[in-house]
């Protein structure tokens, strides 16, 4: 067995949960994952996924979109109803249909199948390494604590507590993914500056020069929907920017 994944913590390994209903696929990409590592736990189906995944703490997801009795998008919006987790979609069509899909649904990355077992891990690591931005959904409930102003970045009504990685509008929290914050983080570091799809690529997604360009266009379409229309402004032919 390969030596563990050095994404995962060392003092408890990844735990991952793999929706796939072919079961040659299942079985080839569990095996080779856990050579890297990585905890496995599979489902078949949609609806014993859900289960699965309300029954466990799972660190990441990987869904298939094509699923028996509940698709993987659906899936996906299931989970974003009370969970962060990191999670990547594959799919087996090459249109962009799904991945559109996918990615409105939630998701943060996607593999277009078939996919080579070091492309996938690849993507695991990208996507473990942005986890450490959202550990957990905020609590609204507690009360705010004052922190230092070195910490907390304000854009209007928009504040950014980097010590915390607490986000807020008005003053009521909101719920980011991890692609959303390092998202929001990489514009908050250059407000008012426009940038780039392929620079926000490299350095949000670990893409380079090859990535697709829509996972940032629907990233950027969620982080308006949770802070508001006109916040990220697009400027044509170019990129975005974050409004000062």
């Amino acid at each position: 067995m390969s030596s563990p994944d050095p994404a995962a913590p060392s003092s408890a390994p990844v735990r991952v949960l793999l929706v796939e209903d072919d079961e040659l696929m299942r079985r080839s990409f569990t095996v080779a994952l856990e050579r890297y590592g990585y905890v496995m736990e599979s489902a078949a189906d949609g609806l014993t996924g859900l289960e699965r995944f309300r029954e466990g703490a799972f660190d990441l997801l990987v869904l298939d979109v094509m699923l028996p009795g509940l698709d993987g998008i659906g899936l996906c919006r299931k989970v974003r109803e009370s969970s962060l987790v990191p999670i990547l979609m594959m799919s087996a069509r090459g249109d962009g249909l799904d991945i559109v899909a996918g990615l409105e649904a939630g998701a943060d990355d996607y593999v277009v199948k078939p996919v080579e077992t070091g492309v996938l891990v690849a993507r695991i690591r990208s996507l473990l390494r942005r986890a450490t931005y959202a550990p957990s959904l905020p609590a609204p409930s507690l009360p705010a604590q004052p922190r230092p102003a070195d910490e907390v970045l304000a854009f209007g009504d928009l504040t950014i507590d980097t010590g915390a990685l607490e986000v807020a509008v008005a003053g009521s929290p909101v719920a980011l993914t991890p692609t959303e914050l390092k998202l929001l983080l990489e514009f908050a570091a250059h407000p008012g500056i426009v940038l780039e799809r392929h620079t926000l690529l490299r350095n949000v997604w670990d893409y380079g020069w090859d990535g697709d360009s829509r996972v940032v266009d629907l990233c950027v379409q969620r982080l308006r929907g949770k802070l508001g229309r006109d916040r990220i402004e697009t400027v044509r032919g170019f990129g975005y920017k974050l409004r000062r």
